[in-house]
């Protein structure tokens, strides 16, 4: 056995290693705790005065509904009134796949606060077609196979109505240019453009 004043000074006993072990555990085990137990705090819940009550028409449909005053449009219609054709593609404006109409001008539903809407009229592709049949429009799609997935269509569509309402069917550069926001990942760009082409004179004349 070696003399005590032999060991060096960082030479430690069993015990005292065993000893240190021990506190550092402890301490490591009660520093975590204090994290979770901030972590497990209960959120504050969302403040009163939240929802806001809205008064609209859809497609015509007057409708009323008290809603989340944080909620877009494009929410409101696809999760409160089951009106799923506008899509969520991008969830930032620059796809066009959520395109609808508010007071007959084209709006991007998903940057619209669903509490603009009161007061207003709103048209979603489901509002679109006629008593005797499809507007002229998505027949004009079909036509000339404007669509390959489909899933930008109601999109495209309800943009093409407001290109050619608003005054920007004249050409086809015109037309190119005022859908440039709505996307197409499929490509069928050419034949939107006929579809726009074919459909304009009917619209312009209803």
């Amino acid at each position: 056995m070696s003399d005590p004043q032999d060991r060096q000074p960082f030479d430690l006993t069993r015990r005292q290693v065993l000893e240190a072990g021990t506190i550092v555990s402890l301490t490591g085990a009660m520093l975590p705790t204090a994290g979770l137990a901030q972590q497990a705090a209960p959120q504050p819940s969302p403040e009163n005065g939240m929802t806001v009550h809205l008064s609209f028409r859809v497609n015509g449909r007057p409708t009323a509904l008290d809603i989340d005053a944080r909620a877009s449009l494009l929410d409101l219609l696809r999760e409160r009134l089951g009106l799923v054709g506008a899509k969520k593609g991008c969830d930032h404006g620059q796809c066009g796949a959520c395109t609808v109409h508010m007071d007959g001008r084209r709006v991007a539903s998903c940057l619209t606060m669903a509490a603009k809407a009161d007061g207003r009229d709103v048209t979603t592709i489901e509002g679109i077609a006629g008593a005797n049949g499809l507007h002229p429009m998505q027949q004009a799609f079909i036509d000339h196979d404007a669509l390959q997935c489909g899933y930008c269509t109601p999109g495209q569509i309800m943009a093409a109505i407001a290109c050619v309402k608003e005054g920007h069917a004249s050409t086809p550069e015109q037309i190119k240019e005022y859908m440039s926001g709505n996307i197409c990942r499929c490509g069928a760009y050419v034949g939107i453009v006929a579809a726009i082409e074919q459909a304009a004179p009917q619209i312009e004349r209803s």
